[in-house]
């Protein structure tokens, strides 16, 4: 007999009852120091009394009237996003897998409205992950994702990551975008050196392609920068965020350049939530908190300092873990062990990981996790490695 909730989950055997912090309390009273965020959506960690206040004023005051009317809290957070980036104009959705279908339309409505209709391919890499639409199954193209769900939307072309003559011979007429993380969440902790993200946007230029970041995962403070393409000192066309832009509550949105929105004009896209003032309210403390240059700072002092102690583990557990890899606090364990058995090691040691791609798993603390909990989740993580090359 099917569940009343659809099993298309294989959950841990954990009940969450409340969060504090870097912390997770199980309804049984055990603590779990929190190393998955959500999945990187827990930017400031459980229950930060900032987005606690935003969120409790704003849901006093009006909780939603729809797009057909301003929304101050949204124009409010367009502004500060459009003035901390390359973007000129904001659109507002509730997750990730919204801003890749706004991304795509908005690519190929470009150039239909320049008058290159044809141009619709989007080129996409192996081990990515656009979220679970048609759309974003498509552009990832894996049979994990795609297997049993065709016929798939056509217009996408995949290229093995890090192919660059692969890159090259994949252009045609018929391009319109390329679109790419700049650090694969769900492929396994993958950067894209900042060299090939200056390629890219070279490329993107001399044949008249948009490059779109795809920032869901690794955006929003998670590398050390608001947004990580910024490390390359280049900027996209397009750009997709969610996760830690609403700190927990649901929020993405999609960023663009005058240009690149063109397209957009009234009518084109919509969004019965998308924006809504009690996501938009929680968005702009956020915003407010993980846009000053003090608390990336920070971030990055502390993703040397979780490094340094992750290398120590790796060396102390050779047959359990292979290399550290990773920008930030978005960092990954690539396993020899196999890794949902790394998962669930971390589990009976109260400290939780995330399984991803190429048998690694992800650390994705929040962001405002402290030195004394970075040493603790590692000395965790080190029980945990311990109790598997002990049974």
């Amino acid at each position: 007999m099917i569940p009343s909730v659809l099993p298309t989950y294989s959950r841990a055997p954990l009940s969450f009852v409340k969060g504090e912090g870097s912390w997770l309390i199980e309804e049984d009273g055990r603590r779990f120091l929190d190393l998955g965020a959500g999945i990187a959506v827990n930017a400031l960690g459980h229950a930060h009394p900032a987005l606690v206040a935003a969120l409790t004023e704003q849901a006093g005051k009006l909780w939603h009237t729809s797009n057909l009317y301003q929304i101050p809290q949204q124009q409010a957070l367009a502004d500060k996003l459009v003035a901390l980036s390359f973007a000129d104009t904001v659109f507002f959705t509730n997750s990730g897998t919204e801003s890749c279908e706004l991304a795509v339309k908005m690519a190929r409505k470009y150039f239909y409205e320049k008058g290159q209709p044809d141009r619709v391919d989007i080129i996409t890499f192996s081990g990515s992950f656009h979220g679970r639409s048609s759309a974003g199954i498509a552009a990832a193209g894996s049979e994990k994702m795609t297997k049993g769900f065709g016929p798939l939307l056509p217009g996408f072309v995949h290229v093995e990551f890090g192919d660059h003559d692969g890159l090259h011979a994949a252009i045609t007429d018929t391009t319109a975008a390329i679109l790419i993380e700049p650090v694969q969440g769900e492929g396994g902790i993958r950067p894209v050196p900042d060299q090939c993200l200056k390629g890219l946007r070279d490329l993107c230029d001399e044949h008249g392609i948009l490059l779109i970041m795809d920032e869901v995962q690794c955006g929003v403070g998670r590398t050390g920068k608001l947004f990580a393409h910024e490390w390359s000192g280049i900027t996209p066309d397009i750009m997709m965020v969610a996760k830690g832009i609403g700190g927990g509550f649901p929020l993405g949105a999609v960023l663009a350049t005058e240009d690149a929105a063109s397209g957009m004009t009234a009518g084109t896209h919509g969004s019965t939530y998308g924006g809504n003032p009690l996501g938009c309210a929680v968005g702009n403390a956020v915003i407010d908190i993980i846009g000053d240059p003090a608390f990336l700072a920070e971030v990055n002092r502390k993703a040397s300092l979780i490094r340094q102690k992750l290398e120590g583990l790796v060396a102390s557990h050779p047959d359990v873990f292979e290399a550290v890899r990773g920008s930030g606090l978005m960092l990954g364990l690539k396993c020899k062990a196999i890794n949902s058995d790394v998962v669930a090691a971390g589990y009976q040691h109260e400290v939780i990981t995330v399984p991803a791609g190429d048998n690694v798993i992800r650390l994705l603390p929040p962001l405002t996790i402290t030195d004394e909990e970075i040493a603790e989740a590692v000395a965790r993580l080190d029980k945990a490695a311990s109790s598997l090359t002990s049974a």
